[in-house]
């Protein structure tokens, strides 16, 4: 596929009127996938409580990342054959349906579903804006929108949380969904015209199909896993099945050696899931505990994500400067220990209940750690692989990223599911298992190159 001629010598501004919708529209669509990541988290203990489904709370969160997998694989494969305007339309409308139906859930089954479709169509949106960004963008301006990528998904963490909690404060949760799939339709409208100048392309190389049934193997174990290992009875012994078959899933979609974090490339990959999964179990659960345990209202409660996003943005900045320094193993041991300490402080804090500010503090410290070792393993992964395998161990490292964080917040919702039922601290337990997931991923971050 080709666009209408963009060459070097064109407007070279990101915001010249050759760029300016395009940019402001994929900035946009960037933006709005991580708002809706971030100002669930600060609703979605209102929503299960209002729609009796606090035993769904955690599969709330697992699902769209899950689902997320899926879309990717399938954007990814369907762009190199035909390029990404249908797939980036499918995506689309998966994504604004999915926010639709969570709107209106009358049940938290239904906005499940919603979730999962919404995770469908982020998932593969993703993929489809970075195709996008090589077809459309000359060389020289490409570090520049990839920066703006980056630059949207860091805003909403800063000021989503507080404008979720506005939103549901005066016109109900609801609107945190359905709100934004007018702005959706805008950014899409923005990004059309470029769509419609690029050529038409022959059809590529179809990429294995099995990489696409693993992808939803894997989708499905994860859900499995939740919905058998919450129920009573002998049936909840079948999330172990569910369990093995997600992580045999994984290891076909992931460099051989990932799951025994073999040395090398295979460490760096599972230093990115585990980290996934050791952080966003707490980010889960920490806006429902600061809630439950301390009384805090969604608005102040949500101000531990702002806080988390400087921190996070600070820290990679500083591994930015300290690049020539600090070798990558070091930055993602050194992130993974912070994780971990974060992680071990937030449950020590729920089960000694210490002020509020103390139990945000540490959170705050495991999004310092993620600064510092995130960006790390993309650079880690570059850095151990060639051109013949490229393209699929950087598929590869975000697949491990989705699944990781999945299949951790599916397992913390049966421990909380346990806990519950049995008397249990179930915070305390659902966010201990993301602190062994952090210990998991210091070993892991050891064993890199």
């Amino acid at each position: 596929m080709t666009t209408a001629p963009t060459s070097e010598t064109s407007e070279s501004r990101l915001l010249s009127p050759t760029y300016a919708a395009t940019t402001v529209g994929m900035f946009a669509l960037c933006a709005f996938v991580a708002f809706e990541a971030t100002a669930i988290t600060t609703v979605m203990p209102t929503v299960a409580a209002q729609l009796d489904g606090v035993g769904l709370y955690a599969l709330s969160f697992a699902a769209p990342l899950a689902s997320g997998v899926v879309g990717m694989v399938a954007a990814g494969g369907w762009s190199d054959r035909r390029g990404p305007v249908v797939p980036l339309a499918l995506a689309l409308v998966l994504f604004a349906s999915g926010l639709v139906v969570c709107g209106l859930a009358p049940t938290m089954e239904v906005l499940v579903a919603g979730r999962i479709l919404q995770g469908l169509g982020g998932g593969a949106l993703t993929v489809c804006l970075y195709v996008l960004v090589g077809l459309i963008f000359p060389a020289a301006l490409r570090p520049a929108i990839f920066t703006s990528f980056a630059a949207a998904w860091v805003l909403p963490t800063l000021f989503g949380p507080a404008l979720a909690a506005y939103v549901a404060h005066v016109a109900g949760w609801r609107w945190v969904f359905l709100g934004v799939v007018v702005m959706v339709a805008a950014a899409a409208a923005l990004v059309a015209p470029a769509l419609r100048r690029l050529d038409a392309r022959a059809a590529g190389v179809a990429a294995p199909r099995s990489r696409l049934a693993w992808a939803v193997v894997a989708a499905v174990a994860v859900l499995g896993l939740e919905m058998l290992g919450s129920r009573r009875g002998a049936v909840a012994l079948l999330m172990v099945v569910a369990a093995a078959v997600a992580l045999v899933a994984m290891a076909r979609l992931v460099p051989a050696g990932t799951l025994a974090l073999r040395r090398g490339l295979p460490a760096v990959i599972g230093t990115r899931g585990l980290l996934s999964g050791a952080f966003f179990c707490g980010e889960t659960y920490i806006i429902f505990v600061l809630q439950e345990r301390w009384g805090l209202s969604a608005g102040v409660a949500g101000l531990a994500l702002t806080g988390v996003g400087l921190s996070w943005t600070a820290a990679s900045w500083l591994q930015a400067r300290l690049a020539r320094t600090l070798s990558d193993r070091g930055a993602m041991v050194i992130g993974s220990v912070l994780v971990l300490a974060g992680s071990l402080g937030l449950t020590t804090a729920v089960v000694l209940h210490v002020p509020a500010p103390l139990a945000v503090a540490t959170y705050v410290l495991a999004g310092t750690g993620m600064g510092l070792a995130y960006p790390r393993t993309s650079v880690a992964m570059l850095a151990d692989s060639g051109d013949s395998d490229r393209g699929f161990n950087s598929s590869a490292l975000s697949i491990a990223d989705s699944l990781g964080g999945a299949l951790t917040i599916s397992a913390s919702g049966v421990v909380f599911a346990v806990a519950t039922r049995s008397g249990g601290d179930e915070f305390a337990l659902a966010i201990g298992l993301g602190t062994a997931v952090a210990a998991l991923a210091v070993v892991a971050a050891s064993r890199t190159r």
